[in-house]
């Protein structure tokens, strides 16, 4: 997924071979193992080829050997960490890091406190420009994307109903998914619905939809997508809800867009800690996958019966937002490059 969405960025691509070392499969740990020596055999090439000052990765065992290779040619390391919890690489490659960027400073414990005492630094979470432009005015956001999808989010007598945006990540959510579908007789009354199905689960929204067709007054309210690209900005920018997974997006886009948040969180990938993160100042609620059928349907009821809740959220959530971020990050980058040149090496 990632080589796709570099190549159609414009930005040239070349991947390298890895693996995971966290297995339990004594002869699959073999051969990630042979894969990561690989790796790093193709990343020293490429460092040698490109002659990078400084090295940005985001984490993942996928960095591994890029990451050794550069710490072993002695370029300045940058990583940065999108999630509030780092997983075992990021943990394990913060040992060669010269910094870690952060979202907040709450991470920063894990690599020793913040920069000069320990290796963290606090950057906030970069945002495409493209969510920061939508979200200057949602009204504007919901127009446009209802051309882009070339449907109308407007009722037949000209009233303006909520928007709900349902989401699982790039790949889709099929409990969410499921859950959503089984609960639409309940949410369409409530609610435009934009549902980012996934192009995993497209398939089952086929067979579901023709199964169980909605009523006609229902289905102008359900707009299902199998992905969006560029519109993705403008769904964030334009919801007045959204359900979602927790992952690390959801801890910058959502408070640039200012959208109240439903998660239902995948505990296995840190993503509870990210959620809590939103719940705890106040912009978004949780769910667990066992209980989604039952509790989203009166959840989604309750917040949009009530918008003093759904305003006050969406003030917490704009209380985090970072929108230069970016800068920051490249700014730190930019020092790093600098010291890496200048040969000051002890500056690392």
């Amino acid at each position: 997924m990632e080589k796709a969405l570099v190549e159609r960025a414009g930005i040239p691509f070349a991947g390298v071979s890895t693996g995971q070392l966290r297995v339990g499969n004594p002869l699959k740990l073999l051969r990630n193992l042979g894969q990561l020596l690989s790796g790093l055999h193709q990343s020293l090439a490429w460092v040698d080829r490109f002659q990078p000052d400084v090295c940005f990765v985001t984490g993942g065992y996928v960095c591994g050997p890029v990451t050794l290779a550069c710490w072993l040619r002695r370029r300045p390391i940058l990583i940065y960490l999108p999630d509030m919890t780092p997983g075992y690489a990021i943990r394990l490659l913060s040992r060669l890091a010269t910094r870690v960027a952060i979202s907040y400073p709450e991470v920063a414990r894990w690599f020793g406190g913040e920069a000069p005492a320990g290796k963290a630094v606090v950057t906030g979470y970069p945002v495409r420009q493209e969510v920061v432009a939508a979200a200057q005015d949602r009204s504007e956001a919901r127009h446009r994307l209802a051309a882009a999808l070339g449907t109308t989010f407007t009722e037949p007598d000209g009233s303006v109903q909520p928007l709900l945006l349902v989401w699982g990540g790039s790949s889709g959510a099929r409990a969410i998914n499921q859950a959503t579908w089984a609960l639409l007789p309940d949410l369409l009354p409530l609610a435009q619905v934009v549902h980012v199905v996934g192009a995993r689960d497209w398939g089952l929204y086929e067979g579901w939809a023709a199964s169980q067709p909605l009523p006609a007054t229902l289905q102008r309210r359900y707009h299902p997508v199998a992905y969006l690209h560029e519109e993705m900005a403008l769904a964030l920018a334009a919801a007045n809800l959204t359900i979602a997974r927790a992952g690390a997006s959801i801890l910058g886009e959502f408070p640039v867009a200012g959208v109240p948040a439903i998660l239902a969180p995948l505990h296995s990938v840190n993503q509870l800690d990210n959620a809590l993160a939103l719940v705890r100042r106040g912009g978004a609620m949780v769910v667990e996958d066992d209980q989604l059928v039952q509790q989203l349907a009166p959840t989604v009821a309750g917040l949009l019966a009530n918008p003093a809740r759904l305003q006050a959220m969406e003030n917490a959530l704009r209380t985090m937002a970072t929108p230069d971020a970016a800068r920051h990050i490249a700014a730190e980058l930019a020092e790093l490059a600098r010291k890496a040149v200048r040969g000051t090496e002890n500056d690392f």
